[in-house]
C-alpha cells in the first residue's frame, strides 16, 4: 500500500513538474498578457458578435500562437539561454527538455492556432498571426545579437494581437484597427527598454544587443525612452478620433501616461535600477488602465 502510494505520488510530481515546463516553455503569464490585448482588439470592434464560444475559441488561438513563438523562441535561444541568471533554468538550457519535444510542442500548438482562427474566424487573421510568430520567432530572436534595430522588429509582433483581434472579429485592415496596433507598438519602447536596461548585464553575457545607441544605460537611451513616451502619449489621440472609443479611455491614456512620462524623465535624471524598474511598473500600469477603460468606453 505505501509503496503503491509512493509511486501515485512521484507519478504526479511528475506530471505537474512537466506542465510547469510548458508554461515557461511557452511562457504562459507573458503569452497571457499578450493575448488580453488580441481579446480587446475583439471586443473593440464595430459591429462585433459577443459570443461567449467565440470568445473562448479566440482565446485558445491566441494562447497556442503565443506559446508557440515563445516556444520557437527558447529553441533557438537555447544556448544564449544557458549563460543568463535569468533564464538558465527554463526547461531546454537546463536539460530537463530535448529540441525535439519542445519542436513537438511549438508546431502543433502553430497548427491549432491557425486551424482555430481560420475556421471558426478568418483567413486575414490567421495569416496575420502567422506572420507576427514569424516575425517574433524567426526574425526579432536572432537579430538580437547583430544591433538593437531588433527592438522595433520585435516592437511589430509585440503590437500586432489587438489588430489581429480586431481582424478576428470582422473589423479588416482598417484605420480603427491600426489605431489600437499603433497604441501598441509604441508601448513596447518604454516598456521594454526598462527590462532591458534592468537585465543589461546578463543581456550582454548573452550577446544581446537591445538598448539603444552604444547599448549602455546612459542618457541617450533614457532620452530615447522619454521620446517614445510622448509618441505613446499623442498616440493616444488617434483612436478617439477616429471614434473607437471614448474621452474616458484617452483621459486614462492621458493620465497614465502623464505618470509614465514622470517616471521616464526620473531615469533621466538619475538613470539606475530603482528607476528602470519604476518606469517598468509604470508601464505595466498603463497597460492594463488603458485596456480596461477601452472596454468601458467603446463606441
Amino acid at each position: 500500500m505505501y509503496r503503491e502510494q509512493t509511486v501515485a505520488w512521484s507519478l504526479t510530481d511528475s506530471i505537474i513538474s512537466k506542465v510547469k515546463d510548458y508554461f515557461l516553455l511557452t511562457k504562459f503569464t507573458l503569452s497571457f498578457l499578450v493575448v488580453f490585448s488580441c481579446m480587446v482588439g475583439y471586443l473593440m470592434a464595430p459591429r462585433v458578435n459577443v459570443d461567449t464560444a467565440h470568445i473562448l475559441l479566440l482565446f485558445v488561438a491566441g494562447i497556442c500562437i503565443a506559446g508557440a513563438a515563445n516556444s520557437f523562441n527558447q529553441i533557438i535561444e537555447k544556448d544564449t539561454d544557458a549563460l543568463m541568471r535569468r533564464t538558465a533554468g527554463r526547461p531546454l538550457p537546463s536539460g530537463r527538455m530535448q529540441i525535439a519535444e519542445a519542436l513537438t510542442v511549438a508546431v502543433l500548438l502553430t497548427l491549432v492556432g491557425l486551424f482555430i482562427l481560420t475556421v471558426y474566424f478568418n483567413q486575414l487573421a490567421a495569416w496575420v498571426s502567422l506572420l507576427s510568430l514569424c516575425l517574433y520567432a524567426f526574425v526579432y530572436t536572432p537579430w538580437k545579437r547583430w544591433n538593437s534595430l531588433s527592438v522595433f522588429v520585435g516592437a511589430i509582433p509585440g503590437a500586432l494581437p489587438p489588430l489581429i483581434g480586431w481582424m478576428a472579429a470582422g473589423g479588416g485592415l482598417t484605420a480603427g484597427g491600426i489605431s489600437l496596433f499603433l497604441l501598441q507598438f509604441f508601448w513596447q519602447f518604454p516598456h521594454f527598454w526598462a527590462i532591458a536596461w534592468l537585465a543589461h548585464d546578463d543581456y550582454q553575457r548573452a550577446g544581446f544587443k537591445l538598448l539603444p545607441g552604444k547599448g549602455g544605460r546612459d542618457v541617450y537611451t533614457a532620452l530615447l525612452i522619454l521620446s517614445f513616451t510622448v509618441m505613446l502619449i499623442l498616440s493616444n489621440f488617434l483612436p478617439y478620433l477616429l471614434q473607437v472609443y471614448g474621452s474616458f479611455a484617452l483621459s486614462v491614456g492621458l493620465f497614465t501616461g502623464a505618470y509614465l512620462l514622470y517616471r521616464g524623465w526620473k531615469l533621466v535624471e538619475q538613470r539606475d535600477q530603482a528607476s528602470a524598474r519604476q518606469l517598468m511598473f509604470a508601464a505595466y500600469i498603463y497597460f492594463l488602465a488603458v485596456q480596461f477603460a477601452m472596454l468601458i468606453d467603446k463606441i
